[in-house]
């Protein structure tokens, strides 16, 4: 047995830690080992600083409950869930990009037919969008999920809110022709939940805590790639700073204004002013041919 010295140890651990039979997990431990002693020999922490890193991670992962995933704001604002989800999700070009799901998506939203509200006594500003799912042959994908979550006007999820009642989320489906439509509030920009452990590491720093304003889609179909996407409002103040790291080009849309008694994408006459916006979502097949294809 070699008995450890400062200069030693990193390599003594590694080597007790090859003795993991599951290769997958040997060599996740071997990497988590080597980068982490290499952070801490590059930082040089004294104690204090271990047990205040210590303390802020037990305090994260007590604020963590079915509705709110303190660790899942720390990765998204480290960068570190945008490079998961890249590297998890290397489509074909000209298949709708992905980003990150974030914090406050809850399963099992309730289903709504075409052109129907998701926001009902939500305040904001009346909100269509349409659009069509498509695969990259621009042949229709009928009966495609899209998963919708959002906030409402005042930038509040349902997770943040008292009340226990469906808010700002719901599920639509393509018709034959791929086609959808939807009714919800025109989302804002708002800043991360500032009051936890992240919101105290980012208080630190001048980095933004805004995200800029987005709906959030998880589109499905089968024998398709998902995709767990946003769209994004052109021209939003924070579309460049992006706390989350979860701006792509392509997810930029337009929000287009329309006057108060005009009427509406699903043939509504809406009594004030309102917006419309038109996404065509396209999908990868899932067949091996295209995910060679991908790969090359």
């Amino acid at each position: 047995m070699a008995y450890v010295t400062e200069q030693n140890l990193t390599d003594v651990v590694l080597e007790r830690w090859k003795a993991i039979p599951d290769p997958r997990l040997r060599q996740v431990m071997q990497s988590l080992i080597k980068h982490l002693h290499g952070f801490v020999r590059e930082v040089e922490p004294t104690g204090k600083e271990w047990f205040a890193a210590i303390d802020w991670l037990t305090r994260t992962g007590k604020m963590c409950d079915e509705k709110r995933q303190e660790f899942i704001l720390a990765s998204d604002v480290l960068g570190v869930s945008m490079l998961v989800d890249a590297i998890n999700n290397r489509l074909t070009t000209g298949a709708t990009p992905t980003t990150v799901e974030g914090p406050f998506h809850i399963p099992n939203s309730p289903e709504f037919g075409s052109g129907e509200n998701m926001a009902k006594e939500a305040p904001g500003i009346p909100c269509f969008v349409t659009g069509t799912v498509r695969d990259l042959d621009g042949a229709p994908v009928k009966g495609a999920a899209l998963d919708v979550w959002q906030t409402d006007g005042e930038g509040i999820y349902e997770a943040q809110q008292d009340h226990h009642d469906v808010w700002m989320r719901g599920v639509f489906r393509t018709g034959a022709d791929g086609s959808y439509c939807l009714r919800t509030v025109a989302p804002i920009g708002y800043t991360i939940p500032m009051d936890g452990t992240v919101g105290e590491l980012m208080a630190r720093t001048d980095i933004s805590h805004m995200r800029p304003a987005h709906i959030h889609f998880a589109v499905t179909a089968p024998g398709h790639h998902p995709v767990i996407t946003h769209l994004f409002q052109k021209g939003d103040p924070y579309i460049e700073t992006d706390v989350v790291y979860g701006v792509k080009e392509p997810l930029i849309t337009d929000f287009h204004k329309k006057p108060a008694g005009a009427k509406a994408p699903n043939g509504e006459t809406v009594n004030e002013p309102f917006y419309e916006v038109h996404y065509d979502f396209v999908l990868q097949k899932t067949s091996k041919a295209q995910l060679k294809g991908a790969a090359s």
